[in-house]
């Protein structure tokens, strides 16, 4: 069957092995010193062991592959011990898989395994459905919701004027070398930040030109360090901010660029800057 599975990059791939604990369903090990896929069946296609990855190594994409076993994943890391289970459980709730977590629970039951572990996390999953916090799992793809915060409206009838000053911005679709990345300073914003910080156009985007892309999401990653690459080397760019949202699976995007600036010939300044789930910058600094 085709579905989105990782792939791993073996040159970029340094044996660090933080994506193997980043991989509650033990489908990655360190062998050879390099992490491998060992089972097909062992990984959902999630990705929670991309934002581990300190080289950039794992992508997702779509191929032909085994379909994922929740029943050959429970029978595997049951032996782990219960955090391990635990932090299984969470990582399907978080990204939404009702059937799979019903698989594990089933399992657990049918088996004896840590009764506890089902009311524990029957009852955490409740709380989580009446508050708003992020702790644990994966935040990129847990539900909040944040309409009981108070949020300050501007009531003036003043238009706000868009700082954008280019088309497109997506990297899988523009030119590197577009007249307006040259001798420019350059935005590389992940998707998501603009529709969470409010004031991004004119706290980060007025006066630059605007690069977006999803590390996690996007397919052929590789294509965009070389893009970023060109816009180095041949743009001739000034300098680079990545904003980045605060999930794990963000930080792939500073990943890019620093790879990036690695093959470049020429050297730029490059400011990371990180904005939380609801919309305020965590830290800002030149790198």
């Amino acid at each position: 069957m085709k579905r989105t599975i990782i792939k791993i990059d073996e040159e970029k791939c340094t044996g660090c092995g933080l994506c193997v604990g980043g991989c509650h369903e033990g489908a990655l090990q360190i062998i050879d010193d390099k992490a491998r896929l060992v089972s097909e069946l062992f990984c959902d296609g999630l990705g929670a062991c991309i934002g581990e990855c300190p080289e950039g190594a794992i992508t997702l994409e779509e191929r032909e592959a085994q379909p994922y076993n929740e029943i050959q994943v429970m029978e595997r890391i049951s032996k782990s011990g219960k955090a391990t289970i635990m932090a299984h459980l969470r990582h399907l709730r978080d990204h939404n898989e009702k059937e799979y977590v019903k698989q594990a629970i089933q399992y657990l039951q049918d088996n004896n395994i840590f009764p506890e572990i089902i009311e524990e996390f029957k009852m955490e999953t409740h709380a989580m459905n009446h508050e708003t916090h992020h702790g644990g799992g994966c935040p990129g793809s847990r539900m909040m919701d944040f309409t009981k915060n108070e949020v300050k409206t501007n009531h003036t009838n003043a238009v706000v004027e868009s700082q954008l000053r280019q088309w497109p911005i997506q990297l899988h679709l523009l030119s590197p070398t577009a007249p307006y990345f040259r001798n420019a300073d350059i935005v590389i914003a992940a998707d998501c930040v603009a529709f969470s910080y409010g004031n991004f156009h004119d706290d980060f985007l007025k006066g630059k030109s605007l690069v977006i892309a999803c590390p996690k999401l996007d397919s052929d990653t590789e294509s965009y360090i070389e893009k970023i690459k060109l816009m180095i080397d041949e743009a001739k760019i000034n300098t680079i901010t990545v904003v980045m949202m605060e999930v794990p699976c963000c930080g792939g995007l500073l990943q890019m660029v620093k790879l990036a600036l690695q093959q470049a010939s020429r050297k730029v300044p490059v400011k990371a800057v990180y904005i939380s789930i609801q919309g305020k910058i965590l830290n800002e600094e030149w790198i």
